[in-house]
């Protein structure tokens, strides 16, 4: 079975409305291995030890040492999960799986589709991380779910590089496609809706059920590499919601890993 490992990643410096993201990691897995919760998956698995390597949490000062820290943690034949941080973090980790998985597919489940050019001055920014995924080519297909604050700027970058969005208007789940290729999941916590997860800088009403995203998650039929769970914001939480959210997602796209 596929040995997994776990890397916390501190960082919200791109975040450009509210601190906090940098602040997740140890409260995820605080929540994770909380009495009140098993390490079991809707599938079956459970996420002990002989599964999952917990490489620990990394305090970020350079944005690309989040390259480096990835590549080190992607040994071969090895998954990894990344707890954020703001959503910049994708950006340098989906650079080094590049090394391993030149032919990339990449789910990301958000409020936004983070495709700006640049945003506030900087092409670095939190909102521009599958921009320069795409325009670097890291990915073959983008598919985007959850999407509800789409503007001109963004509509034409989506155009420009082909990306599959799938709006909450209107959303159905059955539409989403099929991947071919190693898959990638980028999961924003604010692509739920804010009654399920209030622990994020951006609240957009009208957003995703916590079961919708179990069900989508749970509906891909290719191998999953990889995933990071991002843009959680303790310092919004409430009850520490969106801490054990995030902790079941966590469980459940380990699970999906798992399953090829």
């Amino acid at each position: 079975m596929a040995k997994i490992n776990l890397q916390g990643i501190q960082w919200d410096a791109k975040s450009s409305f509210q601190k906090g993201p940098a602040k997740a990691p140890a409260l995820i897995r605080k929540a994770l291995y909380n009495d009140s919760m098993n390490l079991y998956v809707e599938n079956g698995f459970s996420i002990g030890k002989d599964i999952l390597t917990d490489k620990g949490d990394f305090e970020i000062n350079d944005y690309f040492d989040i390259e480096k820290i990835t590549r080190n943690h992607l040994d071969n034949g090895t998954k990894l999960l990344s707890l954020g941080g703001d959503h910049s973090v994708t950006f340098p980790i989906i650079k080094a799986f590049h090394e391993h998985y030149p032919k990339l597919d990449i789910l990301h489940i958000d409020a936004h589709a983070d495709l700006y050019h640049e945003y506030e001055g900087d092409s670095y920014s939190h909102a521009c991380p599958f921009a320069r995924i795409m325009e670097n080519g890291f990915a073959v297909k983008l598919v985007q779910v959850g999407i509800r604050t789409l503007n001109p700027h963004q509509t034409a970058q989506a155009k420009k590089y082909d990306v599959d969005i799938h709006e909450m208007k209107g959303l159905d789940l059955g539409s989403i496609p099929k991947f071919n290729n190693p898959l990638y999941i980028s999961l924003d916590m604010d692509g739920f809706d804010p009654a399920f997860a209030p622990g994020v800088s951006h609240h957009e009403p009208g957003g995703l059920s916590s079961r919708q995203v179990l069900d989508l998650i749970q509906s891909i039929n290719t191998t999953v590499v990889g995933a990071d769970i991002v843009e959680y914001n303790p310092e919004r939480d409430f009850q520490d919601m969106t801490a054990y959210l995030a902790a079941k997602m966590m469980k459940e796209l380990i699970g999906k890993m798992l399953e090829h």
